[in-house]
């Protein structure tokens, strides 16, 4: 009898892994690989879409960049070419020994002095500085510059030199130099050299106006590999070795990825209108690949959740769907020999198995479901009783803890850890305890500072804030939670960018039947686009207002629902002149 039992679990074993494998693989062959396959698909696809869109982008913002170039660029060549053809330099040059009088000087100054951005001239004779403007270069160290045998080349065209090819930004003096062979005006004989010192401002203006993405840079280099300049200001005078600066180089697409300053980037060029010069815009990848990631997280969620219910389907039902056929089989198979032991499930699922195990061992079958079923039942009944006990739990429960842990702090010795629990512990009891939306205004701003001094724990002397709120208005009420968002996004968009010291001024003030509340930041300020940007995403921002849930516009959009329409806040910020927010709210009395 042993023996037949023996023989029977090997056969239940042999049986269950053939046809468990077969499931298990099915499983895995219709679901899980599918949906990895238009994971990393949608993925690929996605990910090529980005980059050829943030290319897009970039040789838009290159073109218009050239464009601007070229024509302040334009605007100091008419300027030289106007001088040059003027008779106080054409007669100047053609007379070796002539001495240029003072009122010949203030002409020629007149003449190339006349923008804001030439800062300084030097005029050469054939062997000789015949005359300069806070440029007193000689004519033997003119002839040694990098840009004086292009200057040779050009017959008499105008040639630019920017920063970081003349080696004038390593020098601490940056300048943007223009140099061009002055001809004769009848015979168009070599007479003189001009060279003329532009400020790097006009270079900056330009790449300052140039639209990149957050993190992005644009350079201007020349075909030797330097560049030029650049939009960050951190990278000129460096030398590169882009593939598209080679004479050689065929590309269909104007952008490509490879590394660049050691993090791999989307690169895209363009050809400048000077024949020397590329402009090209760095992407990081990680920038671009990050509007992608979500649908490679949401691939390997799915791939791994299909693989883990495939894992537990053939656990905890084809294993013993499996086992019920083959111990029913092997059941029978005692039957014929006269063994009529009782066919043991550990596990029930009252599907059609059941019914196959029911014919040899109907009574056990029943208790064991009756069991199985009051053990259920008892285990809901419990944690049904441990839920209601838990909701029992009063938000008390929290502060006492924190009034605990302040004590102990207190007694370590540990004053910061103190101060910060007792402010954590009082911003709680402002944001849960209070029932009514309309708060005294001065429990609103200490909402605020407790939110500030808990803040002021991580940035550490990063920042500094000031509230003001006049004793006259302290009792007045006002809407709960109003400020403590404006504060946060300019402590996020503002001071925690910023590399010097922040400074966040908080104040009340009234006008007429109405109070302004007043949120002032010296941070770096920001366009008309950006702020349009901050207001559309903000709701689905869940970096920053994943545990408040609140910001600019949802503060704006609870005022007009309370208040009505001539009440919001309204934003005032310019790049580089910090931000102001201001909260207009009605006079109430308590």
């Amino acid at each position: 009898m042993k023996n037949n039992k023996d023989i029977g679990q090997q056969e239940e074993g042999n049986g269950c892994m053939k046809l468990r494998r077969k499931i298990l693989f099915a499983i895995i062959l219709l679901v899980f690989i599918p949906v990895i396959v238009m994971g990393s698909v949608t993925y690929v696809n996605f990910s090529n879409a980005m980059e050829k869109k943030s290319s897009n982008f970039y040789w838009i913002s290159l073109l218009e960049t050239d464009r601007k170039l070229k024509f302040a660029l334009s605007e100091i060549s008419s300027i030289t070419n106007s001088a040059i053809t003027q008779p106080a330099i054409q007669q100047s040059l053609k007379q070796p020994d002539f001495v240029l009088t003072y009122d010949r000087k203030q002409e020629i100054n007149n003449l190339l002095i006349n923008h804001p951005m030439i800062t300084s001239f030097s005029l050469y004779g054939k062997d000789r500085l015949l005359y300069q403007y806070n440029a007193p270069m000689s004519f033997a160290d003119m002839r040694k510059q990098v840009w004086y045998g292009a200057m040779e080349s050009a017959e008499g065209r105008p040639v630019w030199s920017g920063p970081g090819e003349n080696g004038s930004e390593s020098s601490g003096n940056p300048v943007l130099v223009q140099a061009r062979i002055i001809k004769d005006y009848y015979s168009l004989e070599d007479i003189g050299y001009l060279v003329v010192y532009v400020k790097p401002d006009l270079l900056d203006q330009i790449f300052w106006e140039a639209n990149t993405l957050k993190k992005g840079d644009i350079l201007l280099v020349n075909k030797q590999g330097n560049i030029v300049f650049d939009k960050s200001g951190e990278h000129i005078g460096q030398r590169t070795d882009f593939p598209f600066l080679q004479d050689h180089y065929t590309q269909e697409k104007d952008y490509y990825i490879d590394y660049y300053q050691g993090e791999k980037s989307l690169i895209t060029f363009l050809p400048s209108h000077n024949s020397d010069w590329y402009l090209a815009a760095i992407t990081p990848m990680n920038l671009i690949s990050s509007e992608s990631v979500s649908i490679r997280n949401i691939a390997l969620i799915l791939g791994t959740i299909s693989l883990v219910s495939a894992f537990f389907f053939d656990h905890y039902f084809v294993r013993r769907l499996v086992r019920s056929i083959n111990s029913a089989v092997n059941g029978m198979k005692r039957v014929k020999q006269g063994i009529f032991t009782p066919i043991s499930m550990p596990l029930h699922a009252d599907d059609e198995s059941d019914s196959l195990i029911d014919g040899f061992n109907r009574m056990s079958s029943q208790i064991s479901e009756l069991i199985g079923q009051v053990q259920t039942e008892q285990g809901r009944k419990k944690e049904a009783e441990m839920q209601a006990l838990m909701a029992q739990i009063n938000p008390h429960f929290i502060y006492n803890s924190l009034e605990s842990i302040n004590s102990m702090a207190v007694l370590a010795g540990n004053k910061d850890i103190s101060k910060m629990v007792v402010s954590l512990g009082r911003l709680l009891r402002i944001s849960i305890s209070q029932n009514q939306e309309l708060i005294p205004l001065q429990m609103e701003f200490e909402h605020v500072r407790h939110y500030l001094d808990i803040q002021k724990f991580r940035f550490e002397d990063k920042f500094s804030y000031a509230l003001k709120l006049p004793d006259s208005l302290k009792n007045l009420r006002t809407q709960k939670l109003i400020v403590q968002p404006i504060v946060e996004n300019a402590l996020y968009h503002a001071i925690e960018q910023m590399e010097e010291h922040g400074v966040i001024t908080i104040e009340a003030e009234e006008t007429g039947k109405d109070i302004i509340i007043i949120v002032k930041d010296n941070g770096p300020g920001f366009d008309l686009v950006t702020l349009t940007s901050l207001w559309d995403k903000e709701p689905s921002n869940p970096k920053k207002y994943s545990d408040s849930g609140v910001g600019l516009k949802n503060v704006h959009e609870r005022l007009k629902i309370r208040f009505g329409n001539p009440y919001g806040i309204i934003v005032c910020s310019s790049p580089g002149f910090g931000s102001t927010i201001c909260i207009r709210i009605p006079k109430i009395q308590p």
